[in-house]
C-alpha cells in the first residue's frame, strides 16, 4: 500500500503550531460523535491533549495528503503519524504503516 500522507488543520484554535517540529509524533483519535462532521479525526500529543483536526476539505488538505474522510476507514478508532513538515497552511504528517487497516504488519 503507499504511503498516505494527512494535514494537520486548526492549531491556531487551539495551542498554535509554533512548537511542533518534525518527527514529532501525533496520535489519531476519530470522533463519530462530532456534530459539525461525523468524519472527523482529531489530532493529539502527549502531554499536550488536542491541537488539532486532520484536515476535511480541499481547501485544508495540503499537497498529497488524504482528508480524514479518506482515510476514516483506512484506520482503527486511533492511529499514529510523524510530522514531516510544518507549513504555513498547515502541519504535513505520514500516517505510521502499521495503523492502516489491512495492510501487513511484518
Amino acid at each position: 500500500m503507499a504511503e498516505i500522507y494527512l494535514t494537520i488543520a486548526g492549531t491556531n484554535y487551539y495551542h498554535g503550531h509554533k512548537f511542533i517540529e518534525p518527527k514529532m509524533e501525533v496520535k489519531l483519535v476519530k470522533e463519530p460523535d462530532n456534530k459539525v462532521d461525523p468524519e472527523a479525526i482529531k489530532v493529539e500529543m502527549p502531554g499536550i491533549g488536542l491541537i488539532g483536526y486532520v484536515a476535511n476539505s480541499p481547501y485544508t488538505v495540503i499537497g498529497e495528503s488524504m482528508s480524514a474522510g479518506r482515510i476514516y476507514d483506512k484506520i482503527g478508532d486511533t492511529a499514529k503519524g510523524t510530522v514531516l513538515y510544518v507549513l504555513p497552511k498547515g502541519v504535513l504528517c505520514i500516517l505510521h504503516a502499521e495503523d492502516i487497516v489491512g495492510v501487513d504488519k511484518e
